[in-house]
């Protein structure tokens, strides 16, 4: 046995060695790399199921070598190709091949050959894109499927009637992205990287897959807890429904099925949840969720998911402050911030271990929050922290800067929100709200945050407001840092390179208190920067052990802070990117600059202050 395993795991060596050989695919440039960029295999990257909030058995991915070209902007379908890219990375990166810019006044083409299975036959196939950056049309055997215009959220097609015969199909797209020269969410991403922005990602940078379903299918659901009551309620769309078709669904915890319900309308199906187990950090629980549409006895389409059980409220302690409440606890809610890099693949983990990686060292090293900076990352990474334990305050990608004025402080004259376009109100809108749909579901997520400091910040009420009536079951942090407004839930400053609070007795009243920003201690390292020399951090350091006295001087600054009104508090960042070197590890995560067990430690004087605060009764 242990020589068949021996034998199995050299031939898959060998087969991953000879097939990047024969495809001619290798990495581009001379960047540094993370450790996983090896383990890419050029004909099957990232092969995991895409989708863990609704996974049904029939997929097939079709992430690996496509042809592409990049053209001037005036011209058509090219009739010949400039080389092989490795999709799902965006053309910019290293893994994708090329390691080529695009830029605003060009085109990029992709063109692949996809043969749907012969057990899709006799149902209907969807095409999913993860996301495409931005502007993209999409084309079947010649005939245009649709276009979608949005970087951060995933969107599918009905290809059935588009498919010819049952041989190789010709899939095809047209994509252009602004970059900074457009009004679009971009994030962090320029045409000309330095200090903290980085180099574009244009084009596909999630998972491209193929799905069957039947004529009559489960679209989406949509999923809220309520500890207070004992209830799941859920929403479930259904394509192309039929008069006397039954929507089924159950809770499962294990094996043992714990509720059901069968209904006609999708809308609203509530599932009574006994003695629930709430998700936590400490303890995340999440349960397993069955559902299908029922025709005449039968069933003609199941998808799986799961849903945790918990809350997230402002509850006031017993000085009138109020407080972030995780199921009617107080949990100080600390973590990194986190940008979501990497130096091979830009945009995309360069595999689903390197995704967990990051999380699980943010959980070793002692947070328990994530604030997701500026970037919506692939379904995979919220079922991570979904199932790891990890809060996530999600920002809406910014774009559209400048124009504003910025006051940094509660109170100060002077700040001013910008005055956008109707065009630019209207793709930010858009996507917000796709991207809200998208995420929507997984309960990691406890902040939805619209506007980064002032970052194209327009119509904060406005915006914040709706944010809140789309989702009252999570908080809303109006301006991470931002203009600021007595609207949404939070009042979040940013400082760096020490903490500071907003005055409880003036603000904590009305809003709870965080530090959405702080720390930006930077160590560069020799052998794992992404620039020899320039790299910087808002205060840099020679060595480790330095570093570590300035970042533990500063908890031991936020201790108090906690006792006095601070909810939360974010500390910059996760890892280097690309010449900024404030991460607690390198852009390469070949290097975790302080031990976790120190870092951990030191976490524990947040949690240790959080636990004495009183909660009103």
């Amino acid at each position: 046995m242990k020589k068949y395993f021996l034998l199995l795991v050299i031939s898959i060596v060998i087969t991953g060695f000879i097939s990047a050989q024969e495809t001619g695919w290798k990495i581009a440039g001379d960047k540094i790399m993370t450790q996983w960029a090896e383990k890419v295999n050029p004909l099957n990257p990232l092969p995991e199921y895409p989708r863990p909030q609704m996974v049904r058995s029939e997929w097939k991915s079709l992430n690996g070598l496509w042809d592409y070209a990049i053209t001037s902007s005036g011209e058509s379908l090219p009739k010949s190709f400039q080389g092989k890219i490795l999709v799902p990375f965006a053309v910019e990166s290293a893994l994708s091949g090329a390691g080529k810019p695009v830029g605003p006044d060009n085109i990029l083409w992709y063109r692949t050959k996809l043969t749907v299975p012969s057990s899709f036959k006799k149902k209907n196939i969807l095409l999913h894109f993860g996301a495409v950056d931005w502007l993209s049309d999409i084309y079947l055997n010649g005939v245009k499927v649709g276009s979608h215009q949005g970087g951060y959220d995933p969107f599918t097609f009905d290809i059935t009637s588009f498919i010819k015969g049952s041989g190789t199909q010709l899939l095809e797209l047209r994509v252009t992205d602004p970059v900074d020269k457009g009004p679009q969410p971009r994030g962090k991403q320029v045409l000309k990287p330095g200090g903290i922005w980085y180099t574009s990602v244009t084009g596909i940078w999630r998972t491209v897959w193929i799905e069957a379903v039947p004529k009559t299918y489960i679209s989406s659901t949509k999923q809220v807890p309520d500890i207070d009551n004992q209830l799941l309620t859920i929403d479930v769309k259904v394509e192309n429904q039929e008069s006397g078709d039954l929507i089924h669904v159950s809770v499962w915890d294990g094996e043992k099925m714990i509720s059901e319900k069968q209904a006609e309308n999708g809308s609203g199906i509530i599932l009574p949840i006994s003695d629930p187990k709430l998700w936590s950090p400490d303890n995340p629980f999440l349960y397993d969720l069955k559902i299908s549409v029922v025709r005449k006895g039968k069933t003609t389409d199941e998808a799986k998911s799961y849903f945790a059980m918990r809350k997230i409220s402002l509850e006031p302690d017993a000085n009138g402050v109020l407080r972030m409440m995780l199921n009617h606890k107080f949990v100080f809610q600390y973590g990194p911030l986190d940008q979501g890099w990497w130096p091979d693949g830009l945009y995309t983990a360069p595999t689903d271990e390197a995704l967990l990686f990051d999380i699980q060292k943010t959980k070793d090293m002692g947070f328990n929050t994530i604030r997701k900076h500026v970037k919506v990352e692939p379904d995979r990474w919220y079922y991570h922290c979904d199932r790891v334990g990890i809060m996530v305050w999600q920002d809406m990608p910014s774009g559209d800067l400048g124009g504003g004025q910025w006051n940094t402080r509660p109170g100060m004259e002077g700040g001013s929100d910008k005055i956008r376009t109707e065009e630019s109100e209207k793709i930010y809108r858009t996507e917000w709200n796709a991207i809200i749909n998208y995420l929507f579901n997984h309960q990691c997520i406890v902040v939805w945050v619209p506007f980064n400091e002032s970052w194209g910040q327009f119509k904060s009420a406005e915006i914040t407001n709706w944010t809140m009536q789309k989702d009252p079951s999570r908080l809303v942090n109006c301006a991470s840092g931002g203009n600021f407004h007595e609207v949404g839930h939070i009042l979040d400053l940013h400082n760096y390179p020490g903490p500071v609070m907003a005055k409880p007795e003036v603000f904590g009243s009305k809003q709870a208190l965080v530090l959405g920003e702080f720390g930006g201690l930077g160590l560069p390292l020799e052998g794992h920067t992404w620039l020899d020399k320039n790299n910087w951090g808002y205060k840099t350091f020679q060595d480790a052990d330095t570093l570590f006295k300035t970042y533990y001087l500063y908890l031991t600054q936020i201790a108090p802070y906690i006792k006095r009104g601070l909810s939360g508090a974010i500390y910059t960042q996760t890892t280097d990117v690309e010449i900024e070197c404030n991460g607690l590890m390198t852009y390469d995560r070949k290097v975790i600059k302080v031990p976790e067990n120190k870092l951990k430690a030191a976490s524990q004087k947040l949690y240790d202050a959080a636990s004495k605060v009183v909660i009103k009764k």
